[in-house]
């Protein structure tokens, strides 16, 4: 069983990302939730992991504060995709859960001590302010990381929160290129793969008539979600981004990609974030990344409904 650690900025989609991981404890064993400021303030996004994990039930799962801000840049939210709360379109409560003492990356530093022989996978879903600081302030983790899978990027598909660049690694871009030169094995789920899970009716309707509290609200926060990216993009619906994360550990075989190297952009203002992915290998450049841009659809969404179904909530 894969040991997680899941650091986060929920977020509708990272919602379902986390419910997904929630329903599929014969396969990994989230060991944490790390919390993150991103889609919106570091208050709420951690208020929002206590929310979800009390919806799905999933009570013994702890959360841990993280990162207010980017290393070195302004924080930059997207409440006029997720709402003010970052949960807009349900409204849920937290009545047990509470964070824990420590912080997310002191935790997340123990979890590589306490697992060096069987080793972490750590799955970001939101800016990566949280792993770029563990990997500086203790290098040789990186011996107990077994592998990043992230969230993030974009080269086919180009960017979301400006022409050049997606949201996450927007954020906080020099973060993101020191997870990306760390030498961990790292897999990233882009816009080129996310934005070929659009949310379809039906896959709403059974979440809907499941009769499943969990489910029911998870079909609530994706109503709520998607009519930005429709509105946008004049889509069908809307990507399911942060859930590709977890289907990705679940079942490998249903994506594609290729080993390149991918850099980040720091620097100029006009491509802050970009992600330069070297796809057809023009460069001398050693290959970092298995960038992935290819998925099967079907079988992604049979994964995520089987999951969230599967809940005891």
């Amino acid at each position: 069983m894969r040991k997680i650690i899941i650091d986060t900025d929920p977020g509708q989609d990272d919602a379902l990302a986390l419910m997904t991981a929630f329903g599929a404890k014969k396969e990994i064993h989230v060991l944490g939730i790390t919390c993150v400021a991103g889609n919106v303030s570091l208050d709420l996004t951690s208020i929002n992991a206590l929310k979800i994990c009390e919806l799905s039930g999933a009570f013994e799962v702890p959360v841990f504060k993280g990162s207010s801000a980017p290393l070195k840049r302004k924080l930059v939210t997207a409440e006029h995709v997720h709402g003010k709360t970052g949960l807009d379109g349900t409204e849920l409560s937290v009545e047990k859960k509470d964070f824990e003492v420590i912080s997310a990356v002191d935790f997340m530093i123990e979890c590589t001590e306490k697992y060096r022989d069987e080793k972490i996978t750590i799955c970001a879903l939101g800016p990566l302010t949280n792993v770029a600081k563990v990997l500086t302030k203790n290098p040789r983790m990186t011996e107990s990381i077994e592998e990043i899978v992230l969230m993030g990027g974009g080269f086919f598909e180009g960017g979301n929160i400006t022409p050049a660049a997606e949201f996450n690694i927007y954020v906080d871009p020099e973060a993101a290129k020191i997870v990306l030169q760390s030498g961990v094995k790292i897999t990233m789920l882009p816009l080129d793969v996310t934005h070929k899970t659009l949310v379809q009716r039906d896959f709403l309707e059974k979440l809907r008539k499941s009769g499943k509290k969990s489910a029911i609200e998870a079909a609530k926060l994706l109503d709520f979600f998607e009519r930005y990216d429709v509105e946008k993009y004049g889509s069908q619906g809307g990507p399911l981004h942060d859930p590709n994360v977890i289907v990705f550990l679940l079942n490998p075989e249903i994506y594609h990609g290729k080993l390149v190297n991918v850099e980040i952009e720091v620097n100029s203002e006009l491509t802050r974030g970009m992600t330069v992915v070297d796809w057809w290998k023009v460069t001398n450049r050693e290959p970092n990344v298995y960038y992935i841009n290819e998925v099967k659809e079907k079988e992604f969404f049979e994964i995520v409904l089987n999951k969230v179904l599967s809940l005891e909530t």
